[in-house]
């Protein structure tokens, strides 16, 4: 039973949309997961690791990496560690700093993850197949207004008036 499924009809449709957003947003992370493991091997984690050090071709410090993943340091450890071994990514000294080093992309690793950011934007794309370009951006645009009201003071702690 999906999130959706425990939402009855007397709740208030802003609930029920909210089951229906999170049910969505499961259903297409399983399948990306599911493509990831089966074409590629390896795990969502360490594809969202690959695409942040996609983007700092320079490479990042390991705190950085923690914080824009919003994982523990200890994960992004982890990752990184299997991600060395396997060649994908490396260490690198920072300059003045010892205990410091960036991780970035290796040659390999930029290689293998240009072929898995195109599949898993082919995913995506299929996961909204369904719907019309109109319908897309429709959907878009409603989504951006509920996202700048969150992102503002007290916009889930205000009283609803009847």
């Amino acid at each position: 039973m999906d999130l959706e499924a425990r939402a009855h009809s007397e709740h208030p449709e802003e609930l029920r949309l909210w089951l229906r957003l999170l049910t969505c947003t499961q259903l297409v992370e399983k399948q990306v997961r599911n493509g990831l493991r089966e074409q590629f091997a390896t795990t969502l984690p360490r594809f969202d690791l690959m695409s942040q050090l996609e983007r700092a071709p320079d490479g990042l410090k390991m705190n950085e990496l923690s914080r824009r993943m919003m994982v523990t340091g200890g994960n992004v450890t982890g990752i990184t560690d299997q991600l060395v071994t396997e060649g994908l990514v490396e260490r690198v000294d920072v300059e003045g700093d010892r205990r410091a080093w960036r991780v970035r992309l290796t040659a390999r690793g930029r290689k293998q993850f240009n072929d898995m950011a195109q599949q898993h934007e082919d995913w995506i794309v299929g996961a909204f197949a369904s719907l019309s370009t109109k319908e897309i951006a429709q959907l878009h645009k409603l989504l951006g207004k509920v996202k700048q009201h969150s992102n503002t003071p007290q916009s889930i702690t205000q009283e609803v008036e009847p």
